[in-house]
């Protein structure tokens, strides 16, 4: 696994400490994953897939004061209980099953989260789609039509099974459209699921 690697975005993105995303009352994932999502907007669309590492901030700031204090986490009490750090970028042309396969995490990884973009079909379109695609063809297809719509997922697991989902429209581009869900994206999320066995 590449080197914990903080992103030190200057707009408060992962890493450091913005005022906290979503509904006070969310769990600390859906934080975590509502703080990814923002950061990922301040960024812009046609961005690559980025992998974020999830750590436990009490303990950050415990086990390494110096990383805590570069990411802005010493002694702020109001910080979210889970950390998200940007990990290297994923080589281009990598194939993301390919990527997240190689993945081992050190201990101190209490989770993961990846943001990616895709094109998505409304399910009245589905029933158009070409038999007997690969997935390099059925991509293709998709980005070619007419009714497809550009979604960010960021989807996020820990090591003891929970996950959760943000899903955000660009066409509805949005803190207040952004969908939220446990199993949103199930496939993503058995896949980062993954990276922590074995």
């Amino acid at each position: 696994m590449s080197n914990v690697s903080p992103s030190t975005p200057s707009s408060g993105g992962p890493g450091q400490t913005p005022s906290a995303p979503g509904p006070i009352a969310a769990s600390p994932l859906t934080r975590a994953v509502l703080e990814i999502d923002e950061y990922a907007s301040g960024l812009g669309w046609d961005q690559p897939a980025r992998l974020f590492a999830l750590v436990d901030t009490a303990k950050l700031r415990t086990q390494e004061p110096g990383l805590a204090a570069q990411l802005g986490l010493d002694g702020d009490e109001a910080a979210s209980p889970l950390t998200p750090i940007e990990q290297d970028e994923i080589p281009p042309g990598t194939a993301l099953d390919e990527f997240l396969g190689r993945i081992a995490w050190p201990d101190a990884i209490v989770g993961c989260a990846l943001t990616v973009e895709r094109h998505m079909l409304p399910s009245t379109a589905e029933a158009a789609v070409p038999k007997g695609l690969d997935d390099a063809s059925l991509r293709k297809w998709v980005a070619a039509h007419p009714d497809r719509q550009e979604v960010r997922m960021t989807v996020a697991v820990l090591r003891d099974g929970a996950r959760e989902s943000a899903l955000r429209l660009r066409e509805k581009d949005s803190p207040k459209e952004v969908l939220t869900g446990s199993d949103l994206v199930p496939g993503l999320a058995d896949a980062l699921s993954a990276t922590f066995e074995g």
